[in-house]
């Protein structure tokens, strides 16, 4: 991400700005993704975020240095856990698995804006050649293009780095490895089936797991393995967000 920027043939000028976009993302994706799992919490009944003031959009209360680097320079990262008191939910499970998928599920709203907007902003640029969202679908738009000018690339590069990181978010959240979302789920899902024991294990030791991971995934990244299966999997999620767009356009245009 922020390294492969950096160490690119673009001017100055352009790298400044690509990492102005990319910190802007990250803290607009990583605040409504927390705010979601405090305004679940409070819909089932648990005031606690609320109370800390962590029902909110501002940045500055969800922000995790260590998860923002991971995300600058990895690709995929974390901000500060909403704290949540499940005893408070109406229905244990259900507020559980809700407010636990909330966050996932706000980061892909946030991907399929992002792919919408990057559809509808093809069809009215004449000069549109479908980069950076880099998909054959975009560039066949151009059956359906108005022209009203050349609009800048950067506008098409803010747009997929919206909609890249938020599917990136969400995949990474789904992991099932504790602090993550997907952690949550997993134990609702295979808790009984897997024993106390096993659940236990994974909630003392998640962490490591997790910290492990981000550092192989830096480590192959910095070795020029280019190949990782969460930029992969969110690769391929946001191009079937495109398509689909796409195709609604090419319906009804």
């Amino acid at each position: 991400m922020l390294l492969s920027l950096l160490m690119s043939d673009a001017d100055m000028t352009t790298k400044l700005m690509y990492v102005v976009f990319e910190l802007i993302v990250i803290m607009v994706s990583l605040s409504f993704h927390e705010w979601a799992h405090a305004y679940a919490a409070h819909r089932m009944g648990d005031n606690t975020a609320l109370n800390m003031g962590r029902m909110t959009l501002n940045p500055i209360a969800h922000i995790d240095p260590l998860g923002i680097l991971a995300l600058l320079f990895i690709g995929f990262g974390w901000a500060k856990p909403v704290p949540v008191n499940p005893r408070n939910y109406r229905e244990y499970r259900k507020g559980e698995f809700i407010v636990s998928f909330a966050g996932i599920f706000m980061n892909l709203m946030l991907a399929l804006f992002a792919a919408l907007l990057a559809v509808a902003v093809a069809v009215y640029d004449s000069a549109s050649k479908g980069i950076p969202i880099r998909t054959e679908v975009i560039m066949g738009l151009s059956l359906y293009r108005i022209s009203l000018g050349n609009l800048p690339e950067s506008i098409y590069m803010f747009l997929y780095m919206l909609g890249i990181t938020n599917c990136a978010l969400a995949v990474f959240n789904f992991i099932p490895v504790y602090p993550l979302d997907g952690a949550h789920i997993f134990e609702l899902v295979f808790g009984k089936t897997l024993g106390a024991r096993a659940v236990m294990w994974l909630r003392n030791n998640g962490r490591i797991i997790l910290y492990v991971f981000i550092g192989l995934s830096f480590l192959l990244s910095n070795m020029g393995i280019s190949f990782s299966l969460i930029g992969g999997v969110s690769s391929w999620l946001l191009e079937r967000f495109v398509s689909l767009f796409a195709m609604i356009v090419g319906l009804f245009v």
